[in-house]
Order: C-alpha cells, then structure tokens, then sequence
C-alpha cells in the first residue's frame, strides 16, 4: 500500500479572542476553529473538503501551510511532522506545500508585473537561477496555465478574475510542488469561468502528479475534480469518503442536507424531489454546543446527543461518521 504524503492526526487550531470593552488582565476567550481533523492524503490523490461558511475549511488550510500555528495534533508530511517544527524548519518544506488562494486579485500584489509575481517563488527558493532560465520557466508556466508569454510586463489589474485565477495558478505550481492547496479558487468566478478554471486544475494535476486538496461551498464542484470528499462543520469532520459514495449515499443528516441544497438541471426533477433543510444558523466556535456540535439544527437529534461527543465510525470501506446514532452493519468505532 502507497504511504500518505499527507497525513493529519487530531490536528486542532484555537485562537483567543478578547471581547470588546475587555479589561485587559481578563482571560481571553477560546475560539476552536479546527477539532480533531484526522486524514490520509495518497500520493496523486485529489481530496475536497466542503462546508458552509464558518467551518474551518480555510483555517484547515492555513494550518497545513504553516500560516497559523496548530495548538495540537500532527501534521504529517513525507514523514515529517511540520506541526513540531519552527517556521526556520519548515521552510525547507515549503516549496513542496503551495496554495491557491480565494480572491484572485487579491492575491496577487499590484505594484509587480505578472513576470515578476510568477518568478517571486524562484528568486527565494532557486536564487541561482540565471535571469534567462528564470525568464524562460515563467514563460512556460504561463503557456500551461492559459497565458500569452507576451503578457509578463502587464499589472494585475489589466487582467479578468479568470486571468488572475491563472496567475496565482502559475505562480504555486512554478516550483513544481508536491502538494497543492486550493482554498475556494473559482467561488469569486463566473460559472463559466468555474469550468475553465476547475478543468485546467484537474489537467495540471495529471500532467504534473500533483496531490491536492481543494476547499469548496459547493458540492457540485467538489465532486467534479475530487476522489475523496470531507465534510466540515464547526471545525470538526462529520464524514469522510469517496465522491461517489458521499454524492450518492450521504450517511450524516448534515451531508444530507449539503447534497440536498445542490440543484438538479431538470426543473420538472427539482421540484419534485424531497428535500433536507437545516433550521437555524451555525454556531458561535466560542461556545460550541456539548456533545455533537450539529445537534441543534439536526433533524434526527434526541437528547443523548448533547451527552458526549460523537466517535469516528467506520460504517463501509474507507468511508467514515461522526453520528452517534447512525444505523449500520458492522459499524467498527476506529476512534474515540
């Protein structure tokens, strides 16, 4: 069996909070963004990680880059756990793990030509590179991404979304990584933009034996370009497995009602088909509810729910659920 480039163990990322008007010797407040993450990234593997707003999916990415310190767990990468290391350390990592960030424009810093932003990574990482062979690799990353070579001297800001969206493309895969992390990369395109961007995600990948991990609101997307879905909510994992299972045979009520919300091409088909809402809005991470943290918008919640927190159970091969009252044969807990 392939070992895992990635792998996290109860990877966890608080952040104190001070509430306004705070006397400044009072104790900050505890905010949980991340709970627990644990899972296994293959080499070549693409894994989607959906969620609604608020629940840790960036912050999930951030820690896994190294922008934000952990506060526990591992974060297992070739063998090395870059959770343990100082920001010196990981440096030596931090070619191999790039990221693609939300807003494209914003990403990208104004006052540099597009040449230059694409060629940042190689003056810090290959500072003896000679300018002609920096020149010539920006070129071709340029013509792979979608991009006229003839376009370095331009500004961010004479591009489209789509066109900057290319650009950061370009500028995480320069140094040819290992892993790529997208956070949410088309949810600030058009639809049509959408496809493009997702299509040229999925060649690269293929053509350049990437593995990645791509963060996303949308279903729809999620299922298009991954092999293995994770669902989030408050910064804990409610399911994990293979797109097609999780498309086609959700397990938690909360899943069930992320696929519920995905519409169907064909109006006669949309309007007749039962639907799964979710009452109320998502929760403070400072004060989380006890036991499952879904149980107060959960339809099939009873009492016992707010009890303790729900185990990890391994309800088929490789797909797992974090519902205490989930109805399956030979459920296997793998975690507690």
């Amino acid at each position: 069996m392939t070992e895992p480039i990635l792998s996290l163990r109860d990877l966890s990322v608080t952040f104190d909070v001070r509430p306004r008007g705070a006397w400044p010797w009072t104790a900050p407040l505890k905010l949980q963004a991340v709970s627990q993450m644990t899972f296994d990234l293959a080499p070549g593997e693409c894994l989607g990680v959906v969620g609604e707003s608020g629940s840790g999916k960036s912050t999930l990415a951030r820690a896994i880059v190294g922008t934000v310190p952990s506060s526990g767990g591992q974060i297992n990468f070739e063998g090395a756990d870059l959770a343990a290391m100082t920001p010196r350390e990981r440096r030596v990592h931090r070619r191999d793990v790039q990221m693609i960030f939300q807003d494209p424009l914003a990403a990208l810093n104004p006052r540099m030509t597009v040449g230059d932003i694409i060629a940042e990574p190689l003056v810090t990482h290959e500072p003896g590179l000679s300018r002609a062979d920096r020149k010539s690799r920006v070129q071709d990353m340029m013509k792979r991404v979608g991009l006229l070579p003839n376009l370095v001297n331009r500004y961010p800001h004479e591009f489209s979304g789509g066109q900057c969206q290319r650009i950061g493309i370009a500028r995480a895969l320069i140094l040819k990584p290992k892993l790529l992390i997208c956070d949410e990369p088309v949810s600030a395109l058009d639809v049509s933009v959408q496809a493009q961007v997702v299509n040229l995600l999925r060649e690269l990948q293929r053509d350049m034996g990437l593995s990645m991990i791509f963060i996303a609101h949308d279903l729809s997307v999620v299922k298009h370009i991954s092999d293995r879905i994770v669902v989030m909510y408050l910064g804990r994992q409610m399911e994990t497995a293979d797109a097609r299972t999780i498309t086609t045979r959700p397990e938690h009520p909360y899943t069930q009602a992320l696929i519920s919300s995905v519409p169907i091409p064909d109006p006669v088909l949309e309007r007749k088909r039962p639907r799964t809402t979710l009452d109320g809005e998502l929760p403070s991470p400072i004060s989380p509810p006890s036991g499952c943290v879904f149980r107060t918008r959960c339809p099939k919640a009873q009492a016992t729910c707010a009890q303790a927190l729900p185990p990890m159970l391994e309800v088929g091969p490789g797909h797992r659920v974090a519902c205490p009252y989930h109805q399956a044969e030979n459920v296997l807990a793998v975690s507690a």
